[in-house]
């Protein structure tokens, strides 16, 4: 009989004020005692609601069941079925607006802690088996994928286990995408990705970096060299700024690239001399879970006051209630209803303050939500030597530009029919390229979506 428990078993933590001084990983993770004692939580539901909300359908019910009779190398099995990167989904995927979401247990209490348990077996599977890599029958066919992040690795994934050769080109001199330069070490460590994409690489998947497609090599290049489809997966990494006096001075970054320094280029380690500007006070501009993430590596690297300035409610910010969460116990300052109108800098063009002015909500806009209106009179200055803008991002336009016949809407976003076939025979697109700043695991059921697609249409040729 289920455990009617109405709350999860808690995770173990860091303490706030320990770690908001170091990058190692604030969840600890689940011991296999806790993880038998969550697992035993779930009714096991014949119509399995939870896995209609994820969107790589992962046998929810049938590996919790697993975990909950201790037999977590069979869980992990069950998993991968569907999911070729558990480790991460379990660690920084929004399981609370999907799988979490659709649980039957969270209406009248809390979910079922899907996402710990995804973590805890693939963590128990990494520490304690021995690989299992399934016998694979070549088909003889070539299948590029462009981009190393989760859309790209779960397409390349796929492809694999269905017998086609799969060569990633990734533009980076690492593989991973935005789990390597976007997601910190304390929410996703590099060793747990660099682990995930070692068991791709053993289903046959080539990885090639320092490949920037459009500029080493074109799309039909790559068709001319014995590919017979491609997947785009190469994210969107061109930044937004608010286009305001001042965006231009010295200590104004996109979140895009302080975190690319932090991550990729391990800025956060006293034995690399990345150059990174280590502030006393720090503003973020945006609500997003990449807002959150800028603003806890800048209290991490040392600065006294970090505050999140977003122009809206906190019932509004798109980030997960887990981050924000997180970033308060760790004293990140929220200024909210708040929106930047200025940067102020000395003059030698450095920055000194941020001149915002107050917001209210007014009626929705075309998004659903409350749109923000200026309260006249409400300016007011906060001073800061840094600003962060985290307001999203756009895809880079290189392939489109260099590519004929593949078209892209007004955001600069690849256009796909449902099968994530783009205007050019041949080609697939999907994740961030196609929907623009979105979640991993999104994704992640983009790229499972095209390799099937890509399938069919090889099979039909």
């Amino acid at each position: 009989m289920a455990d009617m428990s109405p709350v999860k078993n808690k995770m173990p933590e860091q303490e706030p004020l320990v770690r908001n001084k170091n990058f190692e990983e604030v969840a600890l993770g689940y011991t296999e005692e806790m993880a038998i004692a969550e697992a035993n939580r779930c009714l096991n539901c014949k119509n399995k609601p939870c896995v209609s909300g994820c969107p790589v359908n992962v046998k929810i019910p049938e590996f919790i069941s697993l975990v909950a009779k201790g037999d977590f190398k069979a869980a992990y099995e069950k998993i991968n079925e569907t999911n070729s990167l558990p480790a991460v989904c379990g660690r920084v995927c929004p399981q609370e607006r999907q799988c979490e979401g659709k649980c039957v247990r969270g209406i009248k209490g809390e979910s079922v802690a899907i996402g710990r348990l995804e973590r805890f077996v693939a963590d128990y599977y990494m520490n304690n088996c021995e690989a299992n890599v399934p016998q694979i029958k070549e088909n003889g066919k070539k299948v590029a994928v462009i981009g190393a992040g989760p859309a790209g690795l779960t397409c390349a994934g796929d492809l694999a286990k269905k017998g086609y050769k799969v060569t990633v080109f990734e533009a980076f001199h690492t593989p991973g995408g935005v789990l390597v330069y976007g997601i910190p070490e304390f929410r996703l460590p590099k060793k747990i990705v660099a682990d995930e994409i070692e068991g791709l690489k053993k289903l046959g998947v080539e990885i090639m970096t320092d490949m920037v497609i459009g500029k080493i090599l074109s799309i039909d290049e790559i068709i001319d060299m014995g590919y017979e489809a491609v997947f785009i997966g190469s994210g969107a990494g061109l930044p937004m700024f608010m286009g305001i006096e001042g965006e231009g001075s010295v200590g104004v970054y996109s979140a895009n690239e302080f975190l690319t320094r932090i991550n990729l280029m391990k800025a956060y380690l006293s034995d690399y001399a990345t150059p990174i500007k280590k502030s006393n006070s720090v503003a973020v501009v945006g609500g997003g879970n990449v807002a959150m993430d800028a603003a806890r590596c800048a209290k991490r690297l040392g600065a006294e006051h970090v505050y999140i300035i977003y122009r809206r409610g906190e019932e509004e910010m798109p980030a997960r209630k887990e981050e924000i969460h997180h970033a308060k116990e760790e004293e990140i300052e929220f200024k909210l209803l708040c929106n930047p109108t200025k940067i102020i800098s000395d003059e030698k063009g450095y920055v000194t303050a941020i001149e915002c002015i107050k917001m209210e909500l007014g009626e929705p806009d075309s998004s659903g939500r409350r749109r923000p209106v200026e309260v006249e009179g409400s300016e007011f200055t906060i001073p800061v030597d840094s600003v962060i803008m985290a307001l999203g991002t756009s895809p880079n336009p290189l392939l489109r530009i260099t590519t004929k016949g593949l078209e892209a809407n007004k955001k600069g976003c690849l256009v796909v029919d449902e099968n994530m076939q783009t205007t050019k025979q041949g080609v697939y697109a999907g994740g961030d390229a196609v929907t623009g700043a979105a979640t991993v695991i999104l994704a992640m059921g983009a790229g499972k979506t095209a390799a099937n697609s890509i399938d069919e249409y090889l099979k039909s040729k």
